[in-house]
């Protein structure tokens, strides 16, 4: 009898000693990734502390606001969860109208200057450059998606042997077309279509996931759609995923609970696929460790 106790106590032990193992601790810390007309851009990184002698893939998070405003802070908990998962993941600032009076081509060059930083400090930031995913919300998918598929909008001072375009896209309600039917047309000054992903897709654009609410009335579901048609039409993959009911910003943890969990789950069976995450799902378990904290 005092046997077999003694070895249901160390099941016990051992499962819950597994079920931590699956969730890595993470360090935050931060680096500045480019300096430009005497303005330091800092990237924050998340990284899993147990793995730091791997070469692990990575995921790089684009804050929203139009190409005026906006916070790195805004896909933080995305960002630590996947970095809970085995992922390095990384959270750039970039210039904004209301902080640096620029337009969306420099925000677009910040963007295009993060993925090739992150390609040339590879192997000290300990990331496999073959497995790096760019993903955004709004403005910031507009950024994830311009890295992928706009050539010709580059800063002068970066090395453009080493190509911006990431390997694969997660995209939150992402501004796709900048043209009429789109958003932004009027921040652009004539040249909306240089900057208008939907018009400039080719043969090999990087593997798409795209989460969308259909009662978005700032980036029209249509536009991802139709983002989503011409993809395929060009022999890409691309998965759009609508949500019902949902607008602008659903997938925030500020604006819903709910469907951050519903989109962080999505985003995560995405990369489960791809085998760039380790451990199990705990998304459930995050997701009640926010709530509890009140400030949040």
């Amino acid at each position: 009898m005092k046997r077999r106790f003694t070895v249901i106590i160390l099941f016990i032990v051992i499962s819950a000693t597994q079920l931590f193992s699956q969730n890595y601790k993470v360090e935050k810390s931060k680096f500045v990734y480019k300096t430009v007309d005497g303005i330091s851009l800092e990237m924050t990184m998340y990284k899993p502390q147990e793995l730091s002698h791997l070469k692990l893939s990575a995921i790089v998070f684009f804050f929203g606001g139009g190409w005026v405003s906006g916070d790195p802070g805004q896909f933080q908990f995305q960002a630590e969860y996947l970095a809970s998962r085995g992922m390095v993941a990384f959270c750039p600032d970039y210039r904004t109208k209301s902080r640096h009076s620029t337009t969306p081509f420099e925000s677009v060059k910040d963007a295009k200057s993060a993925i090739r930083y992150l390609k040339i400090h590879g192997e000290n930031l300990g990331i496999d450059i073959n497995k790096i995913v760019a993903s955004g919300g709004s403005a910031g998918g507009h950024l994830a998606a311009c890295a992928a598929v706009i050539d010709n909008i580059n800063e002068t001072t970066d090395d453009l042997s080493v190509s911006s375009v990431p390997n694969m896209l997660v995209l939150f309600n992402p501004v796709v077309d900048t043209g009429k039917k789109g958003y932004g047309q009027e921040k652009l000054a004539g040249r909306e279509f240089e900057l208008s992903p939907v018009h400039h897709i080719t043969p090999n654009v990087p593997e798409t996931l795209i989460m969308h609410g259909k009662a978005d009335t700032t980036v029209p579901y249509e536009n991802v759609h139709r983002f989503n048609y011409l993809m395929k039409q060009q022999g890409n993959k691309s998965t759009l995923v609508g949500y019902k009911k949902q607008g602008h910003g659903f997938f925030n943890y500020s604006k819903s609970h709910k469907y951050f969990k519903k989109t962080l789950l999505k985003t995560e069976s995405f990369l489960d696929e791809k085998n760039l995450l380790k451990g199990k799902s705990w998304v459930g378990e995050y997701s009640k460790g926010l709530s509890r904290n009140s400030k949040i």
